[in-house]
C-alpha cells in the first residue's frame, strides 16, 4: 500500500472505454487528445489515471512534477509495443526526410523514438503539419492507411500493429448488425479495417463519434467502436438509440478498472507510475509537438 490521497488534490481522468460506473466517478472523460491536454492543463497535483498503462505513461512524462496513479496495474493496450527498433532505425537510414509518427496507444519507448505523436482526434490535423513528405506511421496499420488515405501528397510506410478489438471488426458482422438495425448510421473508428470504414457514415476518433451524433439529425446509430462509448452517447444524447456492432466490442483491460479499483486508489492502492527520465525527455518532444501542432 502506498501513500493515502486526499480526494480534493487529484484530478480523476477516465477514458470512454472503461465501465460506466467509472465514468461517472470521473472529474473529466474524454480521448487519448483531451485526457493528454486535460493532464496538462490541471493545476492538481495527483493525476489519478482511469486507463491502460501508456495512458499513465504520456500522463507522467507530459506532467513530470505531479504523481500520477493507475487504479490497475496489469491494464494493458496490446497494440502499445507493436513496433519494433531495427524497423524504425533501418527506415530511418534508408529514406531521406522521414518523420517517425507514432500513435499515443504506443509505450513510452517508442515515442522516445519517435517525431510526434497523434491520437485519432489529431492524426489527419498533426501529419499534414508536418514538414516531411514521407512518414513511418507506427503502431497501428489500420489508422495509418486511413491517415495516408486522407493525405495522398505524402508517402507512408505503415507498422504492423492493430487493435486487436477493433481490427476483428468484420464487413459481414457489420452488415448483418445493419441488417439488424435498418436506418441506423453506422460510425467507425479508424482503428477498424479499411474495408469496415467503407461502410461507414463516418469515420472518427471515439470523441468524433460522440460529436458528430450529438449533431446529427439521424436517431438510430451503429457504433464500431468499444462499447463503453455508449454510456456517454446515451448521455449525451438522450432520445437516440445506439447499437454496437457486436457484443463482444470490448477492451477486457479497460473493464478491469471497476469503481472498488478507482475508491482504492485515495486509501494508498493503486500504482504511481515512473518512466526513466532518458526516456521520458525524448518522448515529451514528441508529445508537446502533438499538443502544437493539434490544437
Amino acid at each position: 500500500m502506498g501513500e493515502s490521497i486526499r480526494r480534493e488534490d487529484a484530478l480523476v481522468l477516465a477514458h470512454y472505454y472503461v465501465p460506466d460506473a467509472v465514468q461517472a466517478a470521473a472529474d473529466f472523460v474524454g480521448d487519448s487528445f483531451a485526457l493528454a491536454r486535460k493532464a496538462k492543463e490541471s493545476d492538481k497535483p495527483v493525476i489519478v489515471f482511469c486507463g491502460v498503462s501508456f495512458m499513465g505513461e504520456s500522463a507522467k512524462i507530459l506532467c513530470p512534477e505531479k504523481k500520477v496513479v493507475l487504479p490497475v496495474e496489469d491494464a494493458h493496450c496490446a497494440m502499445a509495443d507493436m513496433a519494433a527498433d531495427a524497423d524504425i532505425l533501418r527506415l530511418k537510414e534508408r529514406i531521406p526526410d522521414l518523420a517517425v509518427v507514432t500513435y499515443v496507444n504506443s509505450s513510452a519507448r517508442l515515442k522516445a523514438l519517435s517525431d510526434v505523436i497523434v491520437t485519432s482526434s489529431n492524426a489527419v490535423k498533426v501529419v499534414s503539419r508536418m514538414p516531411q513528405k514521407n512518414i513511418y506511421f507506427i503502431p497501428d496499420k489500420n489508422l495509418g492507411a486511413y491517415v495516408a488515405s486522407q493525405l495522398p501528397e505524402k508517402t507512408f510506410y505503415l507498422g504492423w500493429g492493430c487493435c486487436p478489438i477493433h481490427n476483428a471488426t468484420t464487413l459481414e458482422e457489420v452488415r448483418r448488425a445493419k441488417e439488424a438495425h435498418p436506418g441506423a448510421l453506422f460510425l467507425a473508428h479508424p482503428e477498424c479495417p479499411a474495408a469496415v470504414c467503407r461502410e461507414a457514415a463516418y469515420i472518427g476518433s471515439t470523441a468524433g463519434i460522440i460529436a458528430f451524433a450529438e449533431q446529427s439529425r439521424a436517431r438510430s446509430f451503429l457504433v464500431g467502436t468499444e462499447a463503453g462509448t455508449l454510456y456517454e452517447l446515451r448521455r449525451r444524447c438522450p432520445g437516440k438509440e445506439f447499437f454496437v456492432t457486436r457484443e463482444s466490442f470490448v477492451c477486457a483491460d479497460m473493464k478491469k478498472i471497476t469503481p472498488a479499483a478507482l475508491e482504492a486508489v485515495f486509501a494508498g492502492g493503486g500504482t504511481e507510475v515512473s518512466v526513466p527520465e532518458e526516456i521520458a525527455q525524448k518522448a515529451r518532444i514528441a508529445l508537446e509537438r502533438m499538443l502544437e501542432l493539434g490544437a
